[in-house]
């Protein structure tokens, strides 16, 4: 007798484990020098425009130049991601940055550029940023198997970090002892050499099934899937929440700073300690993080912040200072990377970058509102109130883990299913064709009725993510054993993409509503394509009468 097959176990993942796979480490190794070159160009931009300039308002807009261009373009840029190849779209993100950095270079060693000037261009290079940004996201899926996502997302903060730590420093000296047209130009540079790594990067293009989409299609169906999917709008809500509090510790530090009668070199200092504390996090993830949920890191991670702001608005000493805030880098990263990682395992690959978009504008939206309420609110009433109440909010943000549980989302099967079989028909079928009707029917006893019903439920939120316009459950009133499902679909290539939507994962809600149907015979599906030309109007169109036709 044969003796069984031992198949080894699985490696363990570690923090390191992406490091493993050679694509990975390069465009890692060359986001790093990136963002170095993108902290530099933070400090180079502001200092520059504060040389040229008295003016405190057009200093101010430099972040606003940073920022605005996300609210505006990160959707967009999502949608894009989603529907051309990510390599090409990398290429040229990285490319045009390359061109605006270098080009604010050449101007500011010539001496031809003014306060404006400098706006205008960190400006675009904002535009890149933010075109840039949920292609980089979305591509780690593409990088490491998925087991090593999590520790991929953590690796990619640690860079980020780091670069936060060491950016400005290297850009102050060299803006103090040459110019900082020449740190602009060193950005250039560090974005032509993530160019040239993703220029010899053979990536594998994603299957497409079924027609194309359109770009406006494509950003409805990106928002559909946010708005049917509650384990996204949960982490979006806990997304904002946080944000929202943790913005009191970046708008507010350089206060609290400048109150303890102290110089910028100590407010620097801060950030650098907050930066450790965000590479200490991922360390110690990397060490016990299995034995926590994302739901425990959240919660963990907010309530350090809660310490953060309380002791912003109590702590006068230095020394502490530089304490609590290598907590909240630790705090920082812990709960941005459970976010993170939460919503890229939670989508399947059509829709990720634009799901990605939505949460990185949400994100965006906490800080940029929460800047502003704490601002306000330290200027109108005082400092140590203001924080203390971001402190209050962060509190009864611990409350939405209730509503809005962080679950675990990498043992997902994802695949499409492609378990629908083609609708037969005549002839082929124009894919702007439409509005489409799908019937579902099925035998269900009365018995049945009400789990048939909380089941169908779950089945309509799928339809509706995945395309549908509505749909529903109706009982013939003849024969109540005999109940059709229903979902009513814009067009024919829509409803041929929701074939290719589904996947493995959806398949078990499907089997929960199919286990229900009685009888020798699968369940009759049935589409009806709209009579030639019906519009795709919700509003009924009135029968003609005897007295509108005399």
């Amino acid at each position: 007798m044969p003796e069984p097959t031992v198949v080894p176990p699985a490696p363990k993942v570690t923090l390191w484990t992406p490091f493993v796979h050679a694509v990975f480490r390069a465009i890692w190794i060359a986001g790093l020098v990136s963002n170095v070159g993108t902290w530099m160009q933070n400090v180079a931009g502001v200092w520059l425009v504060t040389a040229l300039t008295a003016s405190a308002t057009l200093v101010a807009l430099m972040q606003t130049a940073t920022s605005l261009p996300a609210f505006l373009l990160s959707m967009p840029g999502g949608v894009l991601a989603d529907l051309v190849d990510r390599r090409r779209l990398l290429l040229f993100t990285q490319g045009f940055m390359a061109v605006v950095a270098m080009g604010l270079g050449v101007l500011t060693l010539s001496g031809g550029i003014s306060a404006y000037g400098v706006l205008g261009f960190t400006f675009l290079l904002g535009m890149g940023a933010a075109l840039n940004l949920p292609i980089w996201q979305s591509i780690v899926t593409e990088l490491v198997p998925r087991p090593a996502v999590p520790s991929a997302i953590t690796l990619n903060g640690v860079s980020n970090n780091i670069a936060r730590a060491i950016g400005p420093a290297i850009g102050g000296v060299i803006i103090a002892y040459y110019s900082p047209g020449w740190v602009f130009l060193l950005n250039g540079v560090s974005f032509l050499g993530t160019w040239a790594v993703i220029y010899f990067w053979k990536r594998q293009p994603l299957a497409t099934n079924g027609p194309a989409e359109n770009f406006i299609g494509a950003l409805r169906a990106g928002m559909r899937y946010v708005q049917y999917s509650p384990a996204i709008y949960g982490v979006l809500a806990r997304t904002f929440a946080f944000s929202f509090g943790a913005s009191a510790m970046w708008a507010l530090t350089s206060v609290v700073v400048k109150s303890l009668n102290l110089s910028a070199g100590h407010y620097g200092a801060t950030l650098s300690w907050l930066g450790a504390g965000a590479v200490t996090g991922a360390v110690l993830m990397g060490r016990a993080g299995s034995r926590l949920s994302f739901n425990q890191r959240v919660l963990l991670g907010v309530l350090a912040f809660v310490g953060t702001n309380l002791a912003l608005a109590l702590v006068s000493q230095i020394q502490v200072l530089y304490a609590v805030m290598f907590v909240s880098g630790i705090a920082w990263l812990l709960v941005m990377t459970s976010f993170s990682t939460t919503v890229q395992l939670s989508v399947p690959k059509w829709v990720q970058a634009r799901v990605i978009s939505v949460y990185m504008l949400v994100f965006q939206a906490g800080l940029s509102v929460g800047s502003l309420v704490w601002g306000e609110l330290a200027d109108h009433l005082s400092l140590r109130t203001s924080l203390l109440a971001a402190a209050g909010w962060m509190l009864a943000s611990t409350l939405l883990a209730f509503p809005f549980p962080m679950r675990s989302a990498e043992g997902l099967n994802l695949d499409p299913a492609e378990h629908w079989p083609a609708p037969e028909t005549e002839g082929p079928i124009d894919p702007d064709d439409g509005p489409v009707l799908v019937m579902i029917e099925y035998q269900v006893a009365p018995a049945n009725w009400a789990a048939f019903h909380l089941a169908a439920e779950q089945l309509t939120r799928l339809r509706l993510r995945d395309g549908a316009l509505r749909a529903g459950v109706f009982a013939d009133v003849a024969v109540p054993t005999r109940i059709s499902e229903f979902f009513y679909v814009a067009t024919w290539g829509e409803h041929q993409r929701q074939h290719h939507r589904f996947t493995r994962e959806d398949q078990v809600v499907e089997a929960c509503v199919r286990r229900f149907h009685q009888g020798p015979e699968e369940p009759r599906v049935t589409h009806f394509l709209a009579f030639p030309n019906t519009s795709n109007v919700e509003v009924a169109t009135p029968i003609p009468t005897l007295e509108s036709q005399r």
